[in-house]
């Protein structure tokens, strides 16, 4: 709009403005949201997420693009006003009622955080600017924008976003899954095996039988079968619905009570097999040399079955058995090994091992396979135990 005024007129006031206003035109400009956004949102929405905005913005404008974005099914607001009347004890009792916090001044943004965390509820806070410092270094994790936070944003979080893209919070949601996932693999891989070793020297000297395998034999177990069938769970891909499920809590342990069953009968199984093997083969006239070495790839094939029941927790053998290459290439190493320390004279010197005859590989495998089996079985029926709770 403009308004013709005279010559004279050496200063413009707002109330010359008031009226006689010609008008010419109206000019709406938007900035969209990035589509991928969107789908970051539902991501997270999916795997238990909850995204909250807080802004400066009118409350319509922000409800607006808060059902743009697809940010909950709700979109209630409240403003920096209306939580301003509230006491800490009542914005922590409906704060999570509310998905939109507008017209937030840098005091709401600390007491929303505060309230969230009073719920017990692992908050996340992201900000560019030197009024969102509290927020953040007061949250459990402070986010802050790499491309155009400041300084003071950035020391006062535990996280810098290089690319200033929400989607990569999500990634690293993710991510994080992952690695955890893969951290849980691995103890859960380690523990039967070395349970299983500890069950065969306690089970010998309780019978007060020979050891059936030697101290360096044991050694050569934990140092090199354990090392290079570990590194596999590294290269462990993410699974197929590692962003269907909701968040762990803040203390669950890493190690569950089933958790705690399935690694007692697996190393009690391992154990028992290469027990029960070794007398037979004792029992045979088979030389304590080449007994222990059949002893020993039991446990070294179990370890190799017992890697592709534990790397997912759905049926071992199904279209996701190759996806992690790594695994293969592991194995291929171990079992070379195992082939120097059983047949090359110098490490037989070494680590008190014989040379076994062909059929004698057997034994290992079918051990191996028996491991296998009752594992699957065992993930089979808590499946359906599941499902059927469920």
């Amino acid at each position: 709009a403009y308004k013709k005024l005279p010559k004279n007129t050496t200063e413009i006031e707002h109330e010359l403005l008031d009226e006689g206003m010609i008008f010419v035109g109206l000019v709406g400009i938007i900035d969209p949201p990035k589509e991928e956004v969107i789908d970051a949102i539902l991501q997270a929405r999916r795997a238990g997420v909850k995204i909250k905005m807080i802004t400066g913005d009118h409350p319509e404008t922000a409800a607006e693009i808060a059902r743009h974005i697809q940010l909950s099914e709700k979109n209630k607001v409240i403003t920096g006003p209306e939580v301003d009347k509230l006491t800490d004890e009542e914005l922590s009792s409906v704060i999570q009622d509310y998905d939109i916090f507008a017209r937030a001044t840098p005091d709401n943004k600390l007491r929303i955080v505060k309230a969230y965390q009073a719920n017990n509820l692992v908050t996340a806070m992201t900000g560019d600017g030197v009024n969102d410092a509290p927020a953040l270094k007061q949250a459990d994790i402070g986010i802050a924008m790499g491309v155009k936070g400041t300084d003071v944003a950035k020391e006062a979080s535990d996280m810098v976003l290089a690319n200033d893209d929400f989607s990569t919070i999500v990634d690293a949601i993710k991510e994080g899954r992952r690695v955890y996932d893969n951290i849980k693999k691995t103890i859960k891989f380690l523990l039967p095996t070395s349970i299983a070793e500890g069950l065969i020297v306690l089970v010998s000297i309780l019978l007060s039988n020979p050891l059936p395998l030697q101290p360096v034999q044991l050694l050569w177990i934990n140092m090199v079968s354990a090392v290079t069938i570990s590194f596999a769970f590294v290269f462990e891909p993410a699974e197929h619905d590692i962003m269907d499920k909701k968040p762990r809590q803040k203390h669950e342990n890493i190690i569950k009570t089933y958790d705690v069953f399935r690694v007692l009968y697996v190393a009690i199984l391992i154990a028992g097999l290469g027990l029960i093997v070794n007398q037979y083969l004792i029992s045979r006239g088979i030389s304590q040399n080449t007994a222990s070495t059949v002893t020993l790839n039991i446990i070294v094939f179990g370890k190799i079955f017992y890697l592709f029941n534990i790397r997912t927790a759905g049926r071992a053998i199904s279209k996701n058995l190759f996806s992690n290459k790594v695994a293969f290439i592991v194995v291929g190493i171990l079992l070379a090994l195992q082939m120097g320390i059983t047949y090359v004279p110098y490490m037989q010197g070494i680590f008190r091992t014989g040379s076994i005859e062909f059929y004698e590989w057997i034994y290992p495998l079918c051990c191996g396979l028996i491991i296998f089996t009752v594992v699957e079985i065992e993930k089979f029926l808590k499946s359906k135990t599941s499902g059927h709770k469920q």
